[in-house]
């Protein structure tokens, strides 16, 4: 028997106890967070994960401040006890489920402190089921909920505090299967071309909250796709899915991120399109992903915690670690008359390996 807090709680999936997800060594169960001002350079995330099967915990924080990113990485053995959300110095509070979280950092060793609320702006929503296969293997299969808020609190870093009180930003929690910990020693047979092409867009409006998404294979054509408005204070019942829509990229020459953006919506939701216009990007590796020592599930042993300091105009952006970037954006709804309401939001891009609308023909060519 392996019971644990969890068990005394009704959100068991299977016939076992919580600290068995199945039989997925891929199993994961994450957390994200990410918050900026309406207007300057400002801007934080965090992220948190479980991977059952692997018995580890990791979470990231990071803070961009005068173009240098700052990211504390931590990893310890989860001992089986999901139930515990903190890692080391990071750690997450549950104040009110589906509303309102709080983020704590703790690391004066490492110059970084932090005790901030995230509060919803709307009901969560519930993105589509990912589920893609590399022929017989499941690569992806997870839900996520993903919901903007407003932040109160503050951050420290090397002994600036900085308050985050009217910050806005994005929270999302996701679980099922992806890609974690060790790479598996086996390639799916026969061997097929690396590709993945991923955008998402969550924004934040005076009159409310924009989502769109969109996963792509190499023609172009989405095996994913959503878009979403949400006004402030909207319940479940409340948000308007907006099923025709589509993006169009103006990739940076010489790297896959975005130069300009446009979503375009149908008629009859109060918008006809909505622009992006990227102002820098924030690097997810900071937070696990890609990262080539702090990737999410590695082994760091019972417990390890380190800095890592990034000068953001020093990044190659045609490394493949650098590939995937939420770009802080100016973002403006236009209406069917002209009018428009300008946000803030980010532009997260994913993408290598051949996608044809793009141009991209190979595993890293990059724009002309």
């Amino acid at each position: 028997m392996a019971l644990t807090k969890g068990d005394d709680f009704p959100i068991h999936q299977t016939s076992e106890p919580v600290a068995y997800s199945g039989t997925d060594r891929n199993f994961y169960d994450r957390y994200f967070f990410n918050g900026y001002r309406a207007e300057g350079q400002d801007f934080f995330a965090l992220a948190f994960g479980v991977y059952p099967h692997l018995n580890i915990a990791d979470a990231s924080f990071c803070m961009v401040r005068d173009g240098v990113q700052t990211a504390l990485h931590a990893s310890r053995w989860l001992h089986m006890e999901r139930m515990d959300l903190a890692v080391g110095p990071i750690a997450l509070e549950i104040v009110e489920p589906l509303r309102r979280l709080r983020l704590k950092v703790d690391a004066p060793n490492h110059g970084i402190k932090a005790d901030v609320i995230f509060e919803g702006r709307h009901f969560p929503i519930e993105e589509p089921r990912f589920i893609r296969r590399h022929g017989p293997r499941a690569f992806l299969d997870y839900t996520r909920l993903t919901q903007n808020g407003r932040y109160r609190g503050w951050i420290e870093l090397d002994g600036q505090r900085l308050s985050v009180d009217g910050f806005i930003g994005t929270r999302d929690r996701s679980w099922g299967v992806r890609p974690v910990g060790a790479r598996d020693p086996q390639e799916v047979v026969p061997p097929a071309p690396a590709q993945f092409y991923w955008i998402w867009s969550p924004c934040n409006f005076e009159s409310g909250s924009f989502f769109f998404h969109s996963n792509e294979d190499a023609a172009g054509a989405p095996w994913n796709r959503r878009a979403v408005w949400a006004p402030d204070g909207a319940g479940a019942t409340g948000l308007t899915e907006i099923a025709d829509c589509g993006v169009t990229i103006d990739w940076r020459p010489g790297t896959r991120h975005c130069r300009r953006a446009v979503v375009a919506l149908g008629g009859g939701h109060g918008a006809r399109e909505v622009v992006f216009e990227p102002e820098y990007e924030f690097l997810m590796l900071g937070l696990g992903y890609g990262h080539p020592e702090w990737g999410h599930g590695l082994a760091h042993g019972a417990l390890a915690v380190e800095r890592e300091d990034l000068k953001l105009s020093d990044v190659d952006p045609r490394l493949p670690q650098h590939l995937h970037v939420q770009a802080l954006c100016k973002v403006t709804r236009r209406d069917e008359a002209g009018a428009e309401e300008v946000g803030r939001g980010v532009l997260e891009q994913l993408v290598f390996g051949p996608h044809a609308p793009s141009g991209f023909a190979d595993l890293l060519d990059f724009a002309k």
